[in-house]
């Protein structure tokens, strides 16, 4: 091949808006470009001047499926800033709240995104008719995260139960028994899953550059640790030092912000690989099984894998929500979910969780009346697609060297950028 140009507009199921463009000249890629080509969202200017009390709300907005995880996320901020320290009960509820939105996403990339991808079908539409069983299963999974949000945020997205301190309902114990069995009886579809997305073929790439995840000394951390670790350079960091460990950078071809680690200079991916790559033997008992049978072990550094991983994290998360579901039941966790009191003050403070699609960081300023001054959103994959291009480079690298044809290139570029499992319009803030 001498000279080639790919181009995607308008890359198919991701959310989103992006093209792909792909260079070659003289059997050697020249360019590779990821353009993000959302308008700008402007949310961090939608809550200046706001009270705190509405932070939440707004933040939830970034992205319908990963709302869950922004209320947390903004609440953890202002939390931070006020000095406030909420009981287990409420980290739990927290906690059951954010795996929801896993149940959500992953389902719905897994099956609806990424799945076509490998059956040879453009769209999902095709498989609903040749395996309807499991396209129903799929849906169910994404129903029953849809149960779970509701159930403890009060709705399936933009939840509005959990606030500053606490929540202002809770589910009866009946409910959670309840929520406890479907948990449990879903586990045995989660694993197949990990089989079936472990058969699919991919091509045999390594990511060039490093994972960050958020981690803790004794659990598979996604919203009560304050601590980031870039895992291949070993670099920890408290969230609120985010900044001075995450550089964000303009490029003239995306209108999202790319980033790198400014220990290192390295992009990163986070998302589901990132926390397996991380977190591996904190895994719950039947997800590590499943990691283990298919092969995904740390150091994993296929990106093509995280949708393996996301499967993997659907076995966890539904384990661990089943745990959390009859230990609330049981009152086992100290203290009550109502809020706590506390005095609202001026300061910094910056929250972070992890959302299904990787590290989230709200960074938020307010002022003694408890307004904000300043705010600043980092999303999952704001902070993936620097090394998303790097990646797509090593794969049309890669191909070149098999001769394989521009169509082909196209295609498994696409099943790359889908197994990101990109969210465009959350990139752009």
């Amino acid at each position: 091949m001498s000279t080639a140009s790919i181009k995607v507009d308008h890359l198919a199921r991701v959310e989103g808006h992006g093209n792909v463009h792909v260079v070659i000249e003289d059997g050697a890629v020249q360019t590779v470009e990821m353009n993000v080509i959302e308008p700008a969202r402007l949310f961090e200017s939608m809550v200046r001047g706001r009270s705190y009390t509405e932070v939440s709300y707004i933040a939830s907005r970034v992205c319908g499926i990963c709302s869950a995880s922004h209320v947390v996320t903004s609440l953890l901020a202002i939390e931070r800033i006020f000095g406030v320290e909420v009981t287990d009960r409420t980290k739990a509820l927290r906690e059951l709240l954010v795996y929801g939105s896993y149940l959500q996403n992953h389902a719905t990339h897994l099956f609806v995104l990424a799945a076509p991808d490998f059956l040879n079908q453009s769209s999902v539409f095709p498989l609903a008719q040749s395996d309807p069983a499991l396209f129903d299963k799929a849906l169910g999974l994404k129903a029953l995260g849809n149960e779970l949000c509701t159930k403890v945020g009060g709705r399936s997205i933009h939840p509005i139960t959990a606030v500053v301190g606490g929540f202002t309902h809770e589910i009866t114990r009946e409910e959670y028994l309840e929520l406890a069995d479907k948990l449990e009886a879903s586990i045995p579809f989660a694993v197949q899953t990990v089989d079936l997305f472990n058969s699919f073929r991919t091509p045999d790439i390594q990511t060039a550059g490093d994972f960050l995840a958020m981690t803790a000394d004794d659990r598979y951390a996604v919203a009560d640790s304050r601590i980031a670790t870039f895992v291949h350079a070993g670099v920890s960091f408290d969230a609120d030092d985010v900044d001075e460990n995450v550089d964000e950078y303009k490029v003239d071809h995306s209108a999202a912000l790319f980033a790198r680690s400014r220990a290192t200079g390295s992009n990163y991916f986070t998302g589901a690989l990132a926390r397996v790559n991380a977190s591996w033997d904190k895994l719950s008992k039947t997800a590590k099984v499943a990691a283990a049978k298919a092969g995904l072990r740390p150091p994993e550094l296929n990106p093509f894998r995280n949708n393996v991983a996301q499967a993997v994290e659907l076995v966890d998360a539904l384990e661990r929500c089943a745990e959390l579901c009859r230990r609330l039941a049981n009152d086992e966790f100290e203290g009550s979910s109502e809020p706590v009191t506390f005095t609202p003050c001026a300061g910094k403070g910056t929250g972070f969780t992890e959302a299904p699609r990787g590290t989230v960081f709200h960074e938020l300023e307010l002022d003694d009346g408890g307004r904000v001054v300043h705010a600043s959103i980092i999303t999952p994959t704001a902070q993936n697609v620097a090394n998303l291009e790097g990646d797509m480079l090593l794969l049309a690298e890669n191909m070149l060297e098999i001769d394989a044809s521009p169509d082909k290139i196209r295609a498994e570029i696409e099943k790359l950028v889908r197994a990101y499992d990109p969210c465009f319009s959350c990139s752009v803030h």
